[in-house]
């Protein structure tokens, strides 16, 4: 563990890394961000992110961090529990919540709860009310390494009342070190996806992909804004055992299948949201997670916690070269 920097109010970062086999990972205390994951003698990290704190408390609030305890889009801004409604922070466009607002656990400091050589826990308290939803609750991500090149991670969410949970990993992943993700090849195992509206929240269609440009199941080489991306791709109707749903390949054939037990996929293509000095598309943001906006829409699997009922998401990353 090392000391990585101190943030605008003056508490201390510590960056850990965790390594087995053919993989490292750089794991920050501050959002719980993965901040670098090295393969092999590959020169550079498969995952953006930045060596320089204040870019993580500024424009890169979201690059690599676990985004929650709601991520991505309420529509609403407001969701209702048990006959009562919340009202929650209206941090996109003054109208929709994104990553549970400015207080999102993304910009918390975690404490270290464990670590070896090839794993580390972190945990966060949240008191009842924190982040606009009510219970008092306590979350844990696990990361761990694995030979020969995997990473595993695990989110635990235990609350003392019914609540809204939906974590996400946000990872920025280029595959190359190039200056695009332009070039790499995507495959998804979803047979539907939501459309969006104008705010980039689902318009409540659950869209079959066969004859669009959202067909990814035999894989593509996106172009930019050809499909624009900012979108869930529907694996199943409800969290399953974990199974293998996400493949990316790099022109250089670093090779990444991305495994989960969610029952999302949120894609976006970083058209607007990138490192300072580089492009937009720098990196796609493959994020497993439960569908958005979700406490809006009946048919979508639902994101409720309750204390009988915990939260787990697992989700694994496997790295190798073709």
């Amino acid at each position: 563990m090392t000391v990585f920097g101190t943030t605008r109010y003056g508490a201390t970062v510590e960056k850990l890394t965790i390594a087995a086999g053919d993989l490292s990972v750089d794991i920050l205390t501050f959002g719980a961000i993965v901040h670098a994951v090295r393969f092999g003698a590959e020169d550079h990290s498969l995952a953006l992110g930045s060596d320089n704190l204040a870019d993580y408390e500024a424009d890169m609030g979201y690059f690599g961090a676990i985004v929650g305890p709601i991520a991505n889009r309420i529509s609403t801004s407001r969701v209702r529990l048990d006959g009562m409604m919340y009202e929650l922070d209206r941090n996109e466009n003054g109208k929709v919540h994104l990553h549970s607002g400015a207080d999102g656990v993304h910009q918390r400091i975690w404490e270290v709860a464990a670590q070896s050589d090839d794993s580390v826990t972190l945990s966060l308290r949240l008191a009842d009310g924190d982040a606009g939803l009510p219970g008092k609750r306590d979350i844990r991500v696990t990361y761990r390494v694995a030979a020969p090149a995997s990473l595993t991670m695990t989110i635990d969410g235990t609350t003392d009342t019914t609540t809204c949970m939906n974590f996400a990993s946000h990872i920025y992943w280029n595959l190359d070190g190039s200056d695009t993700w332009i070039g790499h090849h995507l495959r998804v195992a979803a047979d539907h996806y939501l459309p969006v509206n104008d705010q980039t929240c689902p318009t409540g269609e659950i869209a079959d992909v066969t004859g669009t440009d959202m067909d990814f199941r035999q894989g593509i080489v996106p172009a930019k804004g050809a499909p624009a991306l900012d979108h869930n791709f529907c694996l199943s109707d409800g969290r399953t055992a974990l199974r293998d749903v996400l493949w990316l390949t790099g022109q250089s054939g670093l090779k990444m299948t991305l495994a989960t037990t969610e029952p999302g996929m949120q894609i976006h293509d970083a058209a607007g949201s990138h490192r300072p000095g580089k492009p937009p598309y720098e990196g796609l943001v493959i994020e497993p997670q439960g569908w958005p906006d979700a406490p809006n829409h009946r048919s979508f699997p639902s994101i409720k916690v309750t204390p009988e009922a915990p939260y787990q998401q697992i989700s694994q990353w496997r790295f190798e070269k073709t």
